[in-house]
């Protein structure tokens, strides 16, 4: 957009200079109300095709807005220009939250100083004056704001889309603005690809924001409404399929390299589709019903890299102090004997195949009973086990 503009205001001042008795008119037509100095954009008096000598835009360096959707409020009432229309009631969470996916909160703020964020009339006057086109009035403002993300739709973006006239019915709509229904999360997306050795892809998406914590931005960056409300885009014959949407390879795969850059082809490229993340078949580790309900960061810290982790007992439990340990939530309550033993006494590393010594094999009696064995001979008693 930014280009779009420097090269219009470009082409308009080489009319300037071809034709003085015409105005700054991209037709080159006489009569424009403006009169531009060409200062206003270019840094020297006779910009050229060779040399532009277009002024920098400082704007991308002056935002310092950096905060959440729900820092901010709900609804923003415009209500500085209401001659002919009711007050636009802006949905500002619901853009909020979308704008983080695509630019931030430098969409619409695209200049503030360090301090409170400011309204868009602290610098764009409710007058309508267009003789410095540098720094539009606010009517124009406002709209240049909305108009930049709105154009894309294959929808309508008349007048009434946003704005009520004056004495229509009082609606929801008027009093809390443009509700965005939730958007249902998928569990899964199946991916048609043209990769030969696999032309499927399923990418389980709550796998991805519930297990392994993902946010909606780790993956959507540059996307906005048209991602999902363009009529343009060609639907596949499967419901479970996502539109068709004109990318390189490259862009494909920039989401999942952020995670995936070192895994092979075939972890993802498949034949058909599979199945959703299961520890033991991925790992060869089951989790217990102790380890279900724990996160994964609880063991991985780094989990943009999942990596294969010591699954010896007392690599993360190395703090059982002898008595205070819950042995009934194994499903074996010890006697009043063994409950003052220590673990490694029953779980000894002579019964291990690797020689390490950890609780997932089961005890050694041979250390103190020359008669007894596990399971046979139990030192407590069986209790039933209440999954919370």
């Amino acid at each position: 957009m930014k280009r779009v503009i420097c090269g219009i205001l470009f082409f308009s001042t080489l009319v300037v200079a071809q034709n003085k008795s015409k105005n700054h008119l991209p037709d080159g037509k006489a009569g424009s109300l403006q009169n531009v100095n060409c200062k206003t954009c270019h840094t020297c008096d006779v910009p050229t095709k060779q040399n532009p000598c277009l002024i920098e835009c400082p704007r991308d360096e002056m935002i310092t807005v950096h905060q959440t959707a729900e820092q901010g409020p709900d609804v923003i009432k415009i209500d500085k220009l209401t001659n002919k229309y009711l007050p636009v009631t802006f949905s500002h969470k619901t853009h909020a939250q979308m704008s983080a996916m695509s630019g931030g909160c430098g969409n619409c703020h695209h200049y503030n100083t360090a301090g409170p964020i400011l309204a868009c009339a602290d610098c764009h006057n409710t007058e309508r004056k267009r003789e410095d086109i540098s720094k539009p009035d606010l009517q124009a403002a406002y709209h240049r704001q909305c108009i930049d993300c709105h154009k894309e739709w294959s929808h309508s973006t008349d007048c009434n889309s946003c704005h009520l006239e004056k004495g229509s019915p009082i609606t929801h709509k008027v009093t809390k603005g443009k509700d965005h229904p939730k958007v249902k999360e998928p569990e899964k997306l199946i991916y048609e690809t043209n990769y030969n050795k696999g032309k499927i892809v399923t990418f389980f998406h709550s796998d991805h924001t519930k297990l392994f914590g993902a946010e909606c931005i780790s993956c959507h960056q540059n996307d906005n409404c048209t991602r999902c409300h363009d009529t343009k885009n060609v639907q596949t014959v499967s419901s479970t399929i996502p539109e068709k949407i004109s990318k390189t390879g490259s862009q494909h795969h920039q989401p999942c390299f952020k995670c995936h850059a070192n895994d092979e082809c075939s972890k993802c490229h498949l034949d058909k589709p599979t199945g959703p993340f299961n520890h033991k078949t991925s790992t060869g580790w089951a989790l217990t019903r102790f380890h279900e309900k724990l996160e994964c960061a609880k063991c991985h810290e780094n989990t943009n890299n999942f990596t294969k982790l010591n699954n010896d007992c007392v690599s993360c439990h190395k703090n059982f102090v002898t008595g205070k340990f819950e042995h009934e939530k194994t499903g074996l309550k010890l006697d009043e004997i063994h409950q003052e033993f220590d673990c490694g006494d029953c779980h000894s590393e002579s019964n291990l195949p690797d020689g390490k010594a950890g609780f997932a094999n089961k005890p050694d009696c041979s250390g103190c009973h020359d008669d007894k064995s596990y399971p046979k001979d139990k030192p407590g008693s069986l209790v039933k086990v209440i999954k919370k």
